[in-house]
């Protein structure tokens, strides 16, 4: 197991920071082109999985990060922005930001979304000064054909991530350990 150490965390920072600059221009994205991002990604979750229509529906709010940009050399970050949607009426922005460490090497992008299927899961998120994904969270996975499952016990889940449009060299598209914080574009 790797030592944590004070340059391994100094590298850590460095590869998320250069995620940010890179992968998602922190500078001169307006809510305007989130907005555009946001709808994009809403648009495809609709017409590729129409599996998803039961979600879409009893959903109290929905986050979507339309682009996670994800890199690791041993210490590896992730960075995205969004919006939190409710009623489809786009009503904060929030970060998505993961440091890790352990054996990685790769670089990948994906988007996911987050349904919160209760009021008190979307009240708490909300409320959160830096609401973190958690053991708590299910997913909603694609299967055969490419349709999404959204299993029976799963819609009974407060939260539900679907992880999808991934690509790149990097094995795995996880949420765990994924802070999430309101932004201002």
């Amino acid at each position: 197991m790797m030592q944590l150490s004070r340059r391994n965390m100094m590298l850590g920072t460095g590869a998320t920071a250069l995620l940010a600059a890179c992968g998602n221009p922190i500078g001169g994205q307006g809510a305007d082109i989130l907005d555009a991002r946001v709808d994009t990604a809403r648009d495809f979750l609709r017409n590729t999985y129409p599996s998803l229509n039961e979600l879409f529906q009893n959903a109290r709010g929905i986050l979507y990060i339309p682009v996670i940009t994800e890199a690791g050399l041993f210490v590896g970050g992730s960075y995205g922005r969004g919006a939190l949607r409710i009623d489809d009426i786009t009503v904060d922005y929030y970060s998505a930001t993961r440091a890790s460490v352990g054996f990685q090497l790769g670089a990948q992008q994906y988007a996911h979304a987050l349904f919160f299927m209760t009021e008190q899961a979307l009240q708490d998120f909300r409320m959160s000064e830096g609401w973190a994904a958690s053991a708590d969270l299910r997913y909603a996975t694609p299967s055969q054909g490419g349709s999404m499952g959204a299993e029976t016990t799963t819609q009974f889940a407060p939260v539900i991530a679907v992880v999808f449009g991934q690509s790149g060299m990097l094995a795995g598209a996880s949420l765990a350990g994924v802070r999430y914080a309101r932004i201002i574009p």
